[in-house]
């Protein structure tokens, strides 16, 4: 099975993937800093951070308006953007256009969220921490491309394509849920602002507007109206993702400020365009925000405590790296699909450790799933120290599978 060719070019991929191998540097900065400046003399002042209000005058229509308000549903919308922009163009042109090529990764990335879910949910029989089933299920883009950076260029190159395919699958499902598991109820009087934004944001692109600041306002109308139906407002950034155009000659009336230039999409445009500013500051910002755990004050004889830790530890380092090869395995055994050149099952197992990195969408969860403090803090360090764990063994495996000549058929 081989990748089918698309419009995007080998280069547009590879500069997504140094980005991404880069931003796991920041991510995990930006983490440690978070860890060591909540568990210092300081941390006071780390909290007082996050909780500063910030009305930007639009604080009466939102129901939190602190820093870490702006940061998790304002900034990561932005981030939920370059998502979107990243499922339209596989699906137009890339990984996920041709179903034979896509089904591998999709399949796999299914096994490697039902069966953390399905382990989550078989330590954690409680309501209060049945909630968190989701958390163990996400792949961190950043960290897990950083990881396979760092074992070089003797792996496969369709494992790298893997790794993106499965992560982008990943992240469907993971909007799949937060919608419709993680957000507070319907509130229909949020709809027409959403369709207000929608309607502005097809509008100019019928008349031809190129410059991505000419949408800032309409996106936010989009944002403002899925805050107000009470579903999580960062949604609004894939629904303007997957509605961005993906041809080069679109709108073409001269280049405004901003504008993509002549021969290329404004998805592409877009997505070279915002992807370095997610990667090396909204990422890392989210990090943190949300990464500064207190050490101390956990109370691990509480059972709710050890339960969620162990749900998130086993999901991701064990039920991971089992979902994704045994659905991959049964796929291929089943001739639904088969493996890509150059890979074997040692690189599906290499796959499905790296696919335990979860980051950034499983802190986001975290952050949905729980309200009591204990547990939330709890979750995170669960999913800083799950993810260390999956990105150790990720280093050690691939590099005793560098040292290991091919074989073919194997």
């Amino acid at each position: 099975m081989s990748a089918a060719p698309g419009p995007h070019p080998r280069p547009f991929t590879d500069h997504f993937l140094s980005v991404e191998a880069l931003s796991g540097l920041a991510l995990l900065a930006a983490a440690v800093l978070a860890l060591a400046w909540a568990n210092s003399p300081l941390a006071h002042y780390y909290q007082a951070l996050w909780h500063l209000p910030i009305g930007l005058g639009v604080a009466r229509y939102l129901p939190h308006h602190d820093l870490h308000f702006w940061v998790n549903d304002a900034l990561m919308t932005v981030f939920f953007l370059v998502v979107g922009l990243e499922i339209r163009r596989e699906f137009h042109g890339g990984a996920l256009a041709d179903p034979k090529v896509a089904l591998l990764p999709i399949i796999a990335a299914i096994g490697g969220v039902v069966v953390p879910a399905l382990l989550f949910a078989l330590v954690n029989t409680e309501p209060e921490t049945r909630r968190g089933w989701a958390i163990p299920t996400a792949t961190d883009i950043a960290f897990a491309v950083g990881v396979l950076a760092l074992l070089g260029r003797n792996l496969p190159p369709a494992l790298r394509m893997l790794l993106l395919t499965l992560a982008i699958i990943d992240d469907i499902i993971a909007i799949l849920v937060i919608a419709l598991v993680y957000s507070a109820g319907i509130r229909w009087a949020g709809f027409p602002l959403m369709a207000l934004g929608i309607a502005l944001v097809l509008g100019l692109q019928w008349l031809g507007a190129r410059s991505m600041l000419a949408y800032v306002i309409p996106g936010a109308v989009v944002w403002f109206g899925m805050l107000r139906t009470g579903m999580h407002p960062t949604l609004a950034g894939v629904i303007l993702g997957l509605l961005t155009p993906v041809r080069a000659d679109f709108g073409r009336r001269g280049r405004a400020p901003g504008a993509a230039p002549a021969g290329v999409t404004p998805l592409e445009y877009a997505e070279a365009a915002l992807h370095p500013w997610v990667a090396f500051g909204i990422m890392p910002l989210f990090a943190l925000a949300n990464a500064g755990v207190s050490l101390g004050g956990f109370d691990f004889t509480r059972g709710a405590s050890r339960t969620v830790a162990l749900g998130i530890v086993l999901g991701l380092v064990v039920g991971k790296p089992l979902g994704i090869g045994l659905a991959a395995w049964l796929s291929v055994r089943m001739k639904l699909c088969t493996l890509p050149e150059g890979v074997q099952w040692r690189h599906i197992l290499l796959l499905g450790v790296l696919g335990g990195i979860g980051f950034t969408v499983a802190i986001f969860v975290a952050n949905l799933a729980f309200a009591d403090e204990q547990l939330l803090g709890t979750a995170k360090f669960a999913v800083l120290a799950a993810s260390t764990l999956a990105a150790v063994l990720g280093l050690v495996l691939g590099r005793r599978q560098r040292r290991i000549p091919a074989v073919a058929g194997a």
